[in-house]
C-alpha cells in the first residue's frame, strides 16, 4: 500500500485489509487510484441520482448490493456499467464513469473463472457514476433476480448494505469520504 492509501486503510481497515475470498479462491487487496481497464473482471457502481441518492438493489435471495457484475466477452468497462445498471437497477448511465479503486485479485485457480477474463491477476473495480432510473430492472435469465431497487441517501444506503455486504458499504463510505459522492441528498 502506498503512503496515501495508508491513511485510508486506517480509516477503512476492513476494506483495505488483504484477504482470501473463498468463493473465488483469490487473494485480494484494495487499492486506490487509476484502474487498468484491461484487467477489470468485475465492476460495482456507486450509482448516484440527480438528487444525490445512491441506488441499491436487493435480490430474490435477500442479497443487498451496489449494481454490478462480471464482464462479458468483448465488453468494454463502459458497456459493462451500462448493462449492469439496466439489469440490476433499471437505470441508465448519465455521463462518465469515475473508477476510483479496485480489489486486486490474484486467483489461486489454474484457470480463469471464465476464459475471457484476465488471469491470474484481475481487478474487481469500483466506480461512481450518475444514473437515472428508466424502468424496472431487466433481470435477464441467469442473472440476479432483483426484487427491489431503492434510491437512498448515502448514509442510509451504506447502513442498508452493511447488513449483507459490509465491504460494499465501506466502498460507498469511501467514495463519500473521497468527495466523489455528496454526503447528503440535494
Amino acid at each position: 500500500m502506498n503512503a496515501p492509501d495508508t491513511a485510508w486503510g486506517q480509516r477503512f481497515p476492513r476494506l483495505f485489509l488483504p484477504a482470501h475470498v473463498g468463493y473465488a479462491n483469490s487473494d485480494v487487496e484494495f487499492v486506490l487510484g487509476p484502474v487498468d481497464h484491461d484487467l477489470v473482471a468485475r465492476l460495482h457502481l456507486v450509482a448516484v441520482t440527480a438528487d444525490h441518492r445512491v441506488l441499491v438493489s436487493s435480490s430474490r435471495e435477500g442479497w443487498r448490493f451496489l449494481p454490478g457484475g462480471t464482464r462479458e466477452p468483448g465488453e468494454s468497462v463502459h458497456d459493462l456499467a451500462v448493462r449492469e445498471l439496466l439489469e440490476e437497477a433499471g437505470a441508465s448511465l448519465v455521463g462518465e464513469l469515475d473508477l476510483f479503486g479496485a480489489h486486486v485479485s490474484v486467483s489461486r485457480n489454474v484457470a480463469p473463472y471464465r476464459s475471457h477474463l484476465p488471469h491470474p491477476r484481475a481487478l474487481w473495480a469500483y466506480a461512481v457514476c450518475r444514473a437515472e432510473i428508466v424502468g424496472p430492472p431487466t433481470c435477464p435469465p441467469g442473472g440476479e433476480q432483483i426484487v427491489d431497487v431503492q434510491a437512498l441517501a448515502p448514509a442510509e444506503a451504506a447502513a442498508y448494505l452493511s447488513g449483507h455486504d459490509p465491504l460494499l458499504a465501506d466502498v460507498l463510505d469511501l467514495a463519500v469520504a473521497l468527495g466523489r459522492v455528496p454526503s447528503h441528498p440535494g
